[in-house]
């Protein structure tokens, strides 16, 4: 089964960028420039993980993680952002993130999260229950 990507970033170069990464590893992935366009797509319920950033206009990476998880939506969350505050890391993986990245952030690193999270949700595991990390060095 393919695994299904969604990538949401206001920033065009970040989501473009990310697409070209994970499409070449073989992922179907999906752009959103808000988190309000992702929750308004027919892909919300397709998503094997999603990648968010943190600092969005309007609803926040945060945000839409509380109100995915309050919906009962249980894809892995990736956050990255360019504004790597360890208190914001710690309440995103206390929101239920399992991975927080800085931007830049290398290639390797991404596809590793994304692997990791994947492979944690096949084995039937909850996202709550994922080891999550905090990368907060930048590139």
């Amino acid at each position: 089964m393919l695994s299904v990507i969604s990538v949401i970033d206001d920033d065009g170069s970040v989501r473009a960028a990310t697409d070209n990464l994970l499409s070449s590893y073989g992922y179907l992935v999906h752009t959103f420039a808000s988190a309000e366009e992702f929750l308004q797509s027919i892909h919300l319920h397709d998503s094997s993980c999603v990648i968010a950033d943190v600092q969005m206009p309007a609803m926040s990476g945060l945000d839409l993680l509380t109100h995915m998880r309050a919906q009962g939506h249980n894809a892995p969350f990736i956050f990255i952002t360019a504004f790597p505050e360890e208190s914001v890391c710690d309440r995103a993986l206390k929101a239920g993130a399992v991975w927080f990245l800085a931007k830049p952030f290398a290639a390797p690193d991404l596809i590793k999260c994304v692997e990791t999270a994947l492979t944690e949700r096949r084995g039937g595991a909850d996202p709550a229950s994922f080891k999550a990390f905090c990368d907060l060095s930048v590139e």
